[in-house]
């Protein structure tokens, strides 16, 4: 029966204050309402204070000069380009130490998560005192452990340690030679996309085959070899077409090849083991929490115990382990920020601590800074939720 057509016991028809929907609606719009006035309000009076304060506003400064040199940077900078270049650079840098920090703790989480359910009592306790140790530590300090305590006391540059005269360590930073393409170097990156392809072909004829004949075929190892050997060969046939620039010692500390600055790696690795560590309790819960039924079977069936792990727990656990695993992605990206106490060119220590400081223009600089970490976080929680969804069970 239509709601519209129900009317009270007296015979009147009720009253829209009655139904639920129209009281949702009302309530609801005046709860928006009531946000776009507060921000409209401090949007004015913030617009109002800085042009009684003769405070400029607006992005015309992106476009002014910097004057400033950064340590490190993944693009072309000098202190001639603007403050526009300086954002890029500090995005960059940000984007590199997330990058690095989410792969190399995904790595050391799953491994340490696992090595927690180990039957070894010794691998079991070691990874315990791992998880406890670090994740109770307050992050900064672990920055500062490893750049004060770790890394600024290794030795000078002329007293570096160098492995067969290629890498150097010391307090400056670890050096090491890089290599530029020649002509006839596009045939070794061809060659190594189609033994790309070729590796997921073979993937999935092995598959196949192993559910048509019940055979296995040793896919990744073939697949692994046509990937680097496919390449190497084409490498050798075009002549070598690389030429490498070894780093050297000029003056008090090394030119030529590339570098891994101190700040960049005290910061990747405190990020990476402090997250890792919370990564790995969750790996942890996500195997305890598929039935040991599961187990019992691919023991039944003859699956070796790595087999097993691979095929059978992993896949299934991953479906509990995905969404907090997200949050931490997203903990690490935000926590890069505190690079600015080692003076690791980030996007916070960059643009909005120099740039900010040179022009004044706070409003705009912490607008920027604010929408760039919502819109890396945004876009790592849809990554994720679209691999969610594809290892989801799906209902018939």
């Amino acid at each position: 029966m239509n709601e519209s057509n129900i009317t009270s016991s007296n015979g009147a028809r009720p009253k829209p204050w009655n139904n639920p929907k129209v009281r949702m609606f009302v309530f609801q719009t005046l709860a928006l309402g009531t946000v776009f006035w507060f921000g409209w309000t401090l949007f004015h009076n913030t617009l109002s204070n800085m042009e009684s304060r003769g405070i400029s506003t607006g992005f015309g400064f992106l476009d002014e000069t910097a004057g400033f040199g950064i340590i490190m940077t993944l693009i072309p900078y000098d202190s001639t380009m603007t403050y526009g270049r300086t954002f890029f650079v500090g995005l960059l840098n940000t984007l590199l130490v997330s990058a690095m920090g989410v792969v190399a703790a995904t790595i050391i989480g799953f491994v340490v998560g696992i090595a927690r359910l180990s039957s070894n009592w010794l691998i079991a306790k070691l990874a315990l005192v791992y998880i406890e140790t670090i994740r109770n530590i307050p992050l900064l300090l672990q920055i500062f452990f490893w750049y004060f305590a770790v890394l600024q006391t290794l030795p000078s540059p002329r007293q570096s340690l160098d492995v067969a005269d290629m890498f150097f360590l010391s307090n400056r930073g670890l050096y090491f030679p890089t290599a530029s393409a020649e002509p006839g170097f596009g045939w070794v990156m061809a060659s190594l996309i189609a033994g790309i392809a070729a590796a997921v072909f073979v993937h999935r004829w092995a598959k196949k085959r192993q559910l048509r004949t019940g055979q296995l075929f040793p896919a990744l190892r073939v697949g692994t070899l046509l990937i680097l050997a496919l390449p190497l060969l084409m490498f050798m046939l075009v002549g070598r077409p690389l030429v490498w620039e070894m780093p050297s010692l000029t003056g008090f500390n090394f030119t030529g090849g590339a570098s891994i600055l101190p700040e960049l790696a005290a910061l990747w690795i405190a990020l990476s083991l402090y997250t890792a560590s919370f990564i790995a309790e969750i790996v942890r819960s996500g195997i305890l929490a598929v039935d040991r039924g599961q187990t019992e079977a691919a023991s039944a069936l003859g699956l070796k115990s790595s087999f097993t792990l691979r095929l059978v727990i992993i896949p299934q656990a991953m479906r509990v382990i995905i969404p907090p695993l997200t949050s931490q992605y997203l903990n690490l990206v935000k926590n890069s920020s505190l690079a600015t106490a080692i003076a690791y060119p980030d996007l916070v220590s960059v643009f909005m601590g120099t740039t900010l400081n040179q022009t004044g223009q706070a409003v705009e600089v912490v607008a920027i800074t604010m929408a760039v970490y919502l819109t890396i976080s945004l876009i790592i929680s849809g990554l994720m939720n679209i691999y969610n969804r594809a290892v989801a069970l799906q209902e018939r």
